[in-house]
Parts: C-alpha cells; structure tokens; sequence
C-alpha cells in the first residue's frame, strides 16, 4: 500500500485544530488516523493532537494481525481516549468543553476497518465511482435522514457545525466501524469537513482519478478546498491499493 497526507489551516482560522498520523504496529499492519478538533471550543488542537498521538502510540505496542482483534482493540482504545480528554478538560479551565472528531482506517491486507465518530468522513474511489463510506454524526445529517431537509439545504444549514457524536465533551463515545473488502486499484480518502464544505464530491472524484501521485492529489485537493474559500482547517489522507493486495501484517 502506499499513503500520502497533508494538513493545512486554510485561508480563516487562526491555527491548526486538525491532526493526522500514519502507524505501523509490531506485526506490519497499518493504521490511519485523522482527527478535527471541535471548531470554536478551547483546546480543539489539544483534543484532536491527544486522539492521535495517543491512538497511535498504544498501536504502536500491539502485535495483532486480525481485523476483528483490531477493531475491538479500537472501540476499547477510543474509550478509553475519550476519558483521557475529559480528564485533561477538567483539569485546565481553559480546556473546558475541548473535543474532537474522528476517521480512522486499520489496514489488514485485503480487508480494512474503517472507524468514524463526528463528521469527518471517509471515502472509497473504486473503479471510476465515488463512495461515502463514512455517516455524519451532526445535526443537519439527521435533519436529511427524516426528509426535513434536502442534501443540498444540509451544505449550507446555519447549524451545519452541530456535531451530535464527538470524543471528547460526553462520557460517551460511539464509534461507527465497518470492514471493507479492498480490491486492487482502490482509493481510500479520509479527510475533515474543511475539504467537505469546501468541494463537491464531483471535485473530489475528478481530483482522485488525476494520474498524478498521492503526494500531488494531497496538495491538488487542499489547493482547491483553499480557492473555494478555505473557511476551515483542510486536512486529507489517501491510501491506494496497489495492484496486487498483500496478506495482512507482510
């Protein structure tokens, strides 16, 4: 498999609330991990740098080489995270209410988990069609889901920015997971709403069939999400699946 990422503060916001990190555990698997501190909550970037690095680091220790060991390792380690940020919020005042989504992938060969709790999404190009793997946990998505707005009413929603689902802020934190079987030449997209808001999925599709490398299609699609405007932080990582799909943990 290959990987690329970037993260940029687009064209408003005064830092950087996203982060986003690549690990490899001690038997080869791959573990992707993209996350947006709550936008307008002190402390987002604390919340968001805390999920990553510290997700992360546990992968690290672990030995493990089967999807479904992975993905309860995954639901427990998010749990456990989410009160490690609670903690950290009530311990400093000016962390108070500090949160983060989350959109994460475990690479076993030829099967992926895929996690996500908050609006940060992931996305599946597969031969020459774009799929929206990931759900929204906000509240313009639920309005959607019982027909009282249109998807198109949703991209400009005055309360767009309500997350109804976060790590961090609730003792609770559900995390959405699915395993997807991967096929040679598959494309997987996480990124945060600061892409999302910015292009169309028709934008993202043409910018992830460009025969250019994942580097470039990186810094094609936070170039464009930033000359639509930039409101938000942008951050995207890709994951291509070569030709022929390796045996997890090789």
């Amino acid at each position: 498999m290959n990987f690329s990422y970037k993260s940029d503060i687009g064209q408003v916001r005064q830092r950087n609330e996203d982060y986003v990190g690549l690990f490899k555990n001690q038997a080869g698997i791959r573990f992707a991990v993209v996350a947006d501190g709550l936008g307008g909550h002190r402390g987002g970037d604390v919340a968001s740098e805390m999920a990553v690095s510290h997700l992360g680091y546990q992968f690290e220790t672990t030995k493990f080489t089967d999807p479904h060991v992975g993905a309860k390792w995954l639901e427990q380690q998010v749990k456990q995270e989410n009160q490690l940020i609670l903690q950290r919020a009530n311990q400093f005042s000016d962390l108070s209410g500090m949160g983060t989504t989350l959109v994460c992938a475990l690479f076993f060969g030829k099967q992926a988990v895929l996690a996500n709790i908050g609006d940060s999404r992931g996305y599946l190009l597969r031969d020459k069609k774009l799929f929206q793997l990931t759900e929204d946990h906000s509240l313009v998505n639920e309005l959607v889901k019982r027909g009282q707005i249109s998807s198109e009413e949703a991209r400009h929603h005055p309360q767009k920015n309500i997350i109804t689902r976060t790590l961090g802020v609730s003792d609770e934190a559900v995390l959405d997971q699915q395993l997807i079987e991967l096929q040679a030449g598959d494309l997987l997209l996480l990124c945060t709403d600061g892409l999302t808001n910015m292009l169309e999925d028709s934008q993202l599709l043409k910018i992830l069939q460009n025969p250019v490398s994942l580097a470039d299609k990186c810094e094609i699609l936070i170039r464009q999400a930033n000359a639509a405007g930039g409101k938000d932080n942008i951050t995207v990582l890709t994951a291509a699946i070569q030709d022929k799909v390796e045996v997890a943990g090789k």
